[in-house]
């Protein structure tokens, strides 16, 4: 049979026309073309009236791509020009927007107000969000390109788009290029863009939003290499009156240091390095400034940490048992006050309680504890009677009961023994 006989019929004088989405995905990218397209909308308002430029911007997504053409959008709505590779403005005769951040003047009043055009298009196409964040990350990598002046401007829009939930923190990250963080280019811009958003929002939330962005233990990053420390960050700081981030720096590296003291003593005890560990805790209690109260939970954790717990119960018991005898004196060289001996109790009744493990044991622990005089008559009995409100205080109470009342007669046996005297 002949290929011609095999032919399928084929309509003669139609044209087929293509999908609209088929023509847009094999339509040839011309960012140039849409560039001077939206510079003639964003002309086309009053010059200054940015009410009208949101009216015109919101119209022209009906007739321009905006998703395809989001990082060109967000280029002249930020810089007013296209940018060439390597970070320098493209040019080729075309003049540059006549809106942009780097239009607007050097104060946070004109700024918020052009940042308002942002929110006000984003909140119509929302889709431009992704693109925005990505326009605005690829821009800040090149803050060492544009001039003094232009750099300030967007520090403050920056703050002003993560304060407001427009963009995150993490578009600080490009920030971390050594280049910029050697010519102390990061720290002049982040010290404006974290007072800027520092102004909408409290310290609290920024922290939120750092720790959102794996961002929370990098401020130090943003610093020179010769100035990368906890007293250079305080004197930045302070100076440029934004105290109450040093305020969260402080607490954030306390935590790391607890946090880091636990860990090592849990490594330390786990290896039977008991005097190592007793030479790096006294090390660790005069550098951290800490007193013993705050010191002393961050010794029990670690000291819970290392332990490798059975399955049984009866297993469970024996285990805290030995584990506290065997490490009653690295505990004691850390209690020596009735208000420690207090904050021991109190780690090891909020531990026992959330841990249903150790729940019964703990009478006797406290027992074993004041045997081998890590823990005194006095602080058990205040405990008893005004110490123990925090989690479990009935349950705590109710095993303890027996101990307390031999105490007390213990007490009285012994005053009355010396009165016969």
């Amino acid at each position: 049979m002949s290929s011609a006989a095999n032919a399928k019929p084929v309509l003669q004088g139609v044209k087929i026309r293509p999908r609209k989405g088929v023509q847009k995905a094999t339509a040839k990218f011309e960012p140039t073309v849409f560039r001077d397209a939206f510079i003639s909308v964003l002309a086309a308002a009053a010059p200054g009236n940015l009410d009208e430029i949101s009216v015109k911007l919101d119209a022209a997504g009906n007739t321009l791509e905006y998703r395809r053409y989001a990082e060109t959008l967000f280029e002249i709505l930020i810089a007013g020009r296209l940018l060439a590779p390597g970070g320098t403005f493209l040019e080729d005769g075309t003049p540059a927007s006549p809106f942009s951040i780097f239009q607007a003047q050097d104060d946070l009043a004109s700024i918020r107000k052009h940042v308002d055009v942002f929110h006000k298009l984003m909140r119509r196409y929302k889709y431009l969000q992704r693109g925005f964040e990505d326009t605005l990350m690829n821009l800040l990598q090149y803050i060492n390109k544009f001039t003094p002046e232009d750099t300030n401007k967007l520090a403050m829009a920056t703050g002003l788009f993560c304060s407001s939930g427009l963009a995150t923190l993490n578009v600080l990250s490009v920030l971390f290029k050594e280049h910029l963080v050697k010519e102390g280019l990061s720290l002049q811009f982040v010290t404006t863009v974290f007072k800027t958003y520092l102004i909408d929002q409290n310290v609290d939330q920024f922290g939120l939003n750092l720790y959102k962005a794996g961002m929370s233990d990098r401020l130090l990053d943003f610093f020179p290499p010769n100035k990368r420390d906890e007293d250079s960050f305080a004197r930045h700081f302070e100076a440029e009156d934004m105290k109450q981030l040093v305020t969260f720096q402080n607490k954030k590296q306390l935590i790391l240091r607890k946090e880091s003291v636990v860990e090592n003593v849990k490594t330390l005890l786990e290896e039977g390095k008991i005097p190592e560990c007793l030479t790096y805790l006294k090390a660790q209690i005069k550098e951290s400034g800490l007193g013993e109260p705050e010191f002393i939970p961050l010794v029990w954790t670690g000291m819970m940490a290392s332990v490798d717990w059975g399955t049984r119960s009866d297993q469970i018991d024996n285990q805290i048992l030995k584990q506290v005898q065997q490490y009653s004196k690295l505990l004691a060289a850390f209690c020596t006050s009735p208000k420690t001996e207090i904050a021991l109790m109190q780690t090891i009744q909020v531990n026992f309680y959330e841990d249903a493990r150790f729940i019964k044991q703990f009478r006797a622990v406290s027992q074993l504890l004041y045997k081998n005089d890590v823990l005194s008559e006095s602080a058990i009995l205040y405990w008893a009677e005004k110490g123990s409100k925090t989690q479990g205080r009935t349950v705590f109470m109710k095993q303890m009961e027996p101990f307390i009342h031999w105490l007390k007669n213990a007490s009285d046996e012994e005053d009355d023994s010396e009165d016969e005297e």
